[in-house]
Order: structure tokens, then sequence, then C-alpha cells
């Protein structure tokens, strides 16, 4: 009975002794695990004073971030990002964007920066109405892009976007489809980059209805845009802008001048707020005081509301308006109530 008692004594102590032996390997790995993963959390080079531009593009997971940062050596170990990106709950929160990092940032450090999302992004404004020459002189203005190498870009820059499909080669290939917006940029986009941006925005405003309506219409996308760059030009209060386009219908129907100030304004290169007869005589396809229908192409970039107007306009009889001088205009019928608005409103 005594050497029985004594086998099951020396049993449970050797379990004992593998259980606690088990403990003892499992906490000095786990240790040396946390040793090991917080080494390869330390920076690449602590000394370091070198800034490196790394753009996460949208839709980019925690591993093809940790590949990015990898290959800039920014990192130690793609597999430790991953693993304290799952373990600190961050896995899927990183955002989109360009930074700026350093090989001397900890991988917390970096992981932080891509949290914020405080990438390195520039803002500008094309104001709706702008054309390309203002457009340029004021990205140009703003250290944005390079004169020339941008007036390049929209005579001969490569961009798939079925509204061009009938653009015309030259200088005047993308006017009217540069959208007028605020845009955030990476600071390392250059003229390319800068375009493409602008055309996507048009992209996602002209929408597939937009093209089935223009359809119904009977006109190309850029016969729309040109009809609402003048409508652009012209209008000054929003509730005014599908009743200009009403009138531009009606004369284009009886093959009418449309008479747009804009046309003119556009083949002068500037803003000129009263014309002159001797202006209204220059010799040019854009002249709509010479020529009926559409000019050959856009003089401005319109505004969202400007092409709805031109693809939905009122439905009036007016051939006449003009500007009462608050932003608004007159409309009229006949070319005697035309009269009597500009005794009213100029005279």
């Amino acid at each position: 009975m005594g050497k029985r008692r004594n086998k099951i004594k020396n049993k449970k102590r050797l379990i004992f002794s593998v259980v606690i032996l088990t403990a003892t390997v499992l906490l000095a790995a786990a240790a040396f695990f946390s040793v090991y993963l917080n080494k390869q959390s330390d920076p690449v080079n602590p000394a370091s004073q070198e800034a490196v531009t790394v753009i996460i593009p949208n839709g980019t997971g925690t591993g093809g971030i940790a590949s990015i940062l990898a290959d800039s050596n920014l990192i130690r170990s793609e597999g430790v990002f991953r693993i304290q990106s799952k373990t600190r709950g961050f896995d899927g929160k990183y955002k989109a964007g360009e930074y700026s990092l350093s090989p001397s940032m900890s991988m917390a450090d970096i992981m932080k920066v891509l949290l914020t999302g405080k990438a390195n992004t520039v803002r500008f404004t094309i104001p709706e109405g702008y054309d390309i020459r203002r457009t340029t002189e004021k990205l140009t203005s703003e250290g944005l892009v390079n004169a020339d190498v941008f007036k390049k870009e929209i005579e001969s820059g490569q961009f798939d976007y079925k509204f061009l499909a009938d653009a015309p080669a030259g200088a005047d290939r993308l006017e009217g489809f540069l959208f007028p917006e605020t845009y955030d940029i990476y600071t390392t986009a250059d003229e390319h980059d800068i375009i493409d941006k602008m055309l996507s925005q048009f992209d996602k405003v002209f929408t597939e209805e937009y093209y089935q309506r223009a359809k119904e219409l009977g006109m190309s996308v850029r016969e729309v845009i040109i009809l609402a760059s003048i409508i652009e030009r012209e209008a000054q209060v929003p509730a005014d802008r599908p009743i200009i386009s009403s009138v531009f219908y009606n004369r284009l129907k009886i093959s009418m001048p449309l008479q747009s100030c804009a046309t003119v304004q556009y083949i002068l290169g500037e803003q000129k707020p009263v014309l002159s007869i001797k202006d209204t005589q220059i010799e040019s396809p854009y002249n709509t005081y010479l020529n009926a229908g559409l000019p050959p192409g856009p003089i401005a970039s319109p505004g969202a509301d400007s092409i709805k107007a031109a693809l939905y306009p009122a439905e009036t009889k007016y051939l006449y308006f003009l500007a009462k001088g608050d932003g608004s205009h007159a409309f009229s019928e006949t070319y005697d109530q035309f009269l009597k608005d500009k005794k009213k409103y100029i005279n």
C-alpha cells in the first residue's frame, strides 16, 4: 500500500513539475515575443532626419500599408505591423493619403499619423465661370503648376473620359470641363494629376441621367456644356439660370443669334462690363452677335446649376433679357418690351 502511495505522489510531483516547466517556458516565450515585438517596433534609424513621402491609396488594407512602409524603409517588419495593428484595434482604421514620415519614427508614431489622416495636401478653389486662361493663371500664382506644362497637358494629355470623345484637338480641348470646385490634392500632384482631378469631378456631376437627357434634346455633351458655359457667364441669380436657358433655346429654334455679351468677353479675354458696338462686330466664330447657333466651344467652366439649367430649361416664350443692376434679369417676349425694360433699368 505504501509503495502505491509513493508512486502516486511521485506522479503528482512529475505532473506539477511539467506544468511549472511548461508555464515557465510559455512565460519566457511570451516575454521573448514581447521583447521581439517591441524591438521590431523601434525606429528603423533613430538618428535619421530624412522625410519620406508615402502615398496610401484608397482601399489599401493593413497588409498593403505594411508593405508600402517596409518598401520605404520606415518599419522593420511587415508582420509585426500587422500584429500590432490587430492587437491595438487599428486594423481597418488607417486613412488614405499622402504622408511625410521618417525612419526616426517608431511604429506607434507612424500608426498614430495614419490614424489621424493628417496627410500632406494643399487646397485650391476654381470659381464657377473661370475659363482655362484664368484657371491657369490662378493655379500658377498659387505655385501649384508650371503654366507651360499645364497648357501642354490641356492640349495633349491623355485622359480617359467618355465626355471627351468628341473634344477637338488644340489648346481649348478641355475648355468647359475643368469642373469649378474646391479641391484637396497631394502636395506631390503634378499638372496631369490636377487636371485629372477636375475632369473626374465633372464625370461625377454629369450623371448617366444627364447623358440620356442630352440625347433627348438631340445635343452632344459638348453642346450642352457650351450652352451651360454661356448661362454661367450670364446669370448671377440662381433662379434666373433656367429662364436664361429658355431664352437661348427659343432663339436657337428660330435661328436667332444668341447675342450673348459673355461670348464677346471670351474673345476679348477680359470681363468687360459694357461692350461697345465695335466689340460686338469682332470677326470670330465665338461672336454670337454675328453668328447664329452655338459658338464652337465652351467659354468657361459651368457649375452644376448651370449644367442642369442647360439640360432642363424653363418653359417660356421669352426672347430677350437684360440685367437689372441688382444681379437679377428682366425677361421679355418682344423687342418693344425689351426696349421698355432697358429704359427702366439702364437709361
